[in-house]
């Protein structure tokens, strides 16, 4: 139907007789002479329309945004050159114009941003905007790269099953009934995990795939029921030489997809460390600010609220230095406070640097009454704070100081301008093996129970569990973790000690994991992989804050699909056929509601 593309005609093609096809971008109509962008997924070309070409010239005027059109004629030298547009030296004299199918008003303009709900309804004509075109080729170019880094080393392409057995642990799943197992059901994968260990026993020792991925969770702002990550698995390596080779994954995407070179090695920290010194475990390096311990300084101050957590083995004072912060009003420090606690501060200590050199007469806060010349002194000193600056204070429980701290460096950073541009990927490695859950009364695995732990002795496992670092890693980029991973536990004692330790009693291991410690006991190889979040990746790449961008039918945050109107109602007659039988859902004032 078409010669060539719209947005791929240049000045080869002058005099030559072109057909293009594509949607109505924009229309001039003049007296005598008719323009029409028209626009295809590789661009915008200016179509003329003369007035003695009557046909033509009398059907333009009929014309609207986004009919389907199929313009033949000659390519020519534009008058007046759009630099702005890659075909902006020529453009297509019309003698045919063929309108191939009409539009109704659209229910936004492509050129406007409309809300969220309305563009995953019309989902077909939001992907029609130029910027969701090239978002999506981002992603497509992406895959592409991985694809041919991991093809050419030596990685085995195989596809693992949708539907399988139902193993939760951390996200819901999502159930399939059967219909030729009444009562039973499959689950859709959370992730590839054990098929991939599988392959490992089974004696492939590379193995990839780009994977499509299921879970149920509860309403998260840009998170998707469905996604897609990059499984990769090898036999016979440490957690060096599969950071080694992903790490070389990563530059070869950004300089095929975005021609840039990230550094030559990623800087690694430990978990402890990241956070220590960031207050996350996905920490943005493009901010230099940095958190700092100033337990040492204030253990034997009056200020409970300080030496408290100084004097307790799970509790932290830090420490944060904006510098130049002298300016924030107090508006600003009541907004900060806010902030902070949505992650669980129960305050906001602060203190105005106007000159160190004077000691306590030097700074201003609600907090320098109940420290000492000395105490003051090691705080500066540890900060090193300087006249104009303006510090901020944490105190609580360790990983709750950790955690709102961090926040508020983020926040600062973006507020004041302090996150500089470019790309800063790195690992963080060591994690706790496990965590405790104080509710569910139980230990609960960082990672996943899969992981193996740096404890190689059972028994010594077992007697530490709260103390064990496990042999998992994240990478992280600009305050993103696109990918994780870990060497897996390979011999079944080991598997089985760290399923006691999560409350997996033996009778649920058989039931659920059976399989796995079945295939342990036949040679299992040492081995491991890393998971990357193909969303999250070309979202970055694409420059959107949105994975939603980056994926052509996305559901919204309460996992609806809007177009479709998914999910829906199901036939009695197909339930019937599933042995699947609809419950009303409990008022709020009944026996089941209230779990008599």
């Amino acid at each position: 139907m078409r010669t060539h593309y719209c947005g791929l005609i240049d000045e080869s093609l002058i005099g030559q007789p072109v057909t293009l096809c594509g949607w109505v971008n924009a229309m001039r109509l003049q007296a005598h002479v008719a323009f029409i962008d028209l626009r295809d997924h590789e661009g915008l070309a200016q179509v003329v329309i003369e007035r003695d070409n009557v046909a033509a010239f009398e059907l333009a005027a009929t014309l609207g945004n986004e009919y389907c059109l199929r313009v033949h004629g000659t390519i020519r030298r534009r008058v007046s050159v759009n630099d702005k547009l890659r075909t902006g030296t020529v453009e297509l004299l019309a003698e045919r114009v063929e309108v191939l199918n009409t539009a109704k008003d659209l229910p936004f303009a492509l050129h406007e941003s409309p809300n969220e709900d309305m563009r995953m309804t019309y989902r077909y004509l939001d992907l029609r905007r130029p910027a969701m075109q090239q978002r999506l080729r981002t992603r497509g170019r992406l895959v592409r790269a991985l694809r041919h880094y991991l093809d050419e080393r030596g990685f085995q392409d195989i596809e693992t099953p949708i539907l399988t057995k139902a193993t939760p642990e951390g996200a819901r799943d999502y159930l399939v009934p059967s219909r030729v197992h009444p009562g039973q059901f499959y689950a859709l994968p959370q992730s590839p995990q054990l098929f991939k260990q599988l392959l490992m026993v089974a004696g492939f020792d590379r193995y990839y795939q780009i994977a499509r991925c299921f879970r149920d969770e509860d309403l998260r702002a840009d998170r998707q029921p469905e996604f897609t990550q990059l499984d990769i698995e090898f036999a016979f390596v440490d957690e060096h030489g599969i950071q080694d080779t992903v790490e070389d994954l990563i530059r070869h995407v950004f300089r095929e997809v975005q021609g840039v070179d990230l550094d030559e090695r990623f800087p690694r920290l430990t978990w402890a460390e990241a956070m220590r010194r960031f207050g996350s475990d996905k920490p943005d390096l493009r901010c230099t600010l940095e958190l700092v311990d100033i337990a040492e300084a204030v253990r034997q101050v009056e200020f409970k609220v300080f030496s408290g957590p100084a004097n307790d083995a799970d509790g932290r004072v830090a420490a944060l230095r904006l510098p130049g912060g002298h300016d924030l009003s107090r508006k600003d420090l009541d907004g900060y406070a806010a902030h902070v606690a949505r992650y669980g501060a129960k305050g906001l200590a602060w203190m105005r640097v106007d000159d160190p050199a004077k000691g306590l007469g030097g700074v201003h806060s609600p907090v320098a009454k109940f420290l000492d010349a000395g105490s003051l002194r090691a705080i500066l000193a540890a900060t090193g704070a300087q006249a104009g600056d303006m510090l901020f204070f944490g105190a609580g429980r360790w990983q709750t100081v950790s955690e709102f701290m961090g926040a508020l460096r983020l926040k600062l950073a973006k507020d004041r301008g302090l996150i500089a541009e470019g790309w800063k990927p790195l690992w963080v490695t060591d994690f706790p093996m496990f965590e405790y859950d104080h509710e569910a009364q139980r230990y609960v695995a960082l990672h996943h129970p899969f992981t193996a732990p740096k404890i190689d002795d059972v028994d010594d496992l077992r007697a530490h569990p709260g103390t064990a670092v496990s042999r998992g890693y994240d990478m992280v980029l600009n305050g993103n973790e696109i990918g994780g991973g870990s060497i897996r536990i390979h011999r079944p004692e080991m598997q089985r000690a760290v399923f006691d330790l999560l409350g997996i009693g033996e009778a649920e291991a058989e039931a659920k994991f059976g399989f796995l410690l079945k295939a342990l006991k036949f040679g299992a190889p040492p081995h491991g992989g890393v998971a990357f979040g193909v969303d999250r990746i070309a979202a970055l790449l694409a420059g959107t804050d949105s994975i939603r961008d980056v994926i052509a039918f996305p559901k919204t945050t309460s996992a609806q699909d809007l177009m479709t109107d998914a999910p829906s109602d199901i036939a009695p007659a197909q339930l019937r056929d599933l042995h699947v039988q609809v419950l009303d859902e409990p008022a709020a004032n009944t026996p089941a509601a209230q779990g008599h």
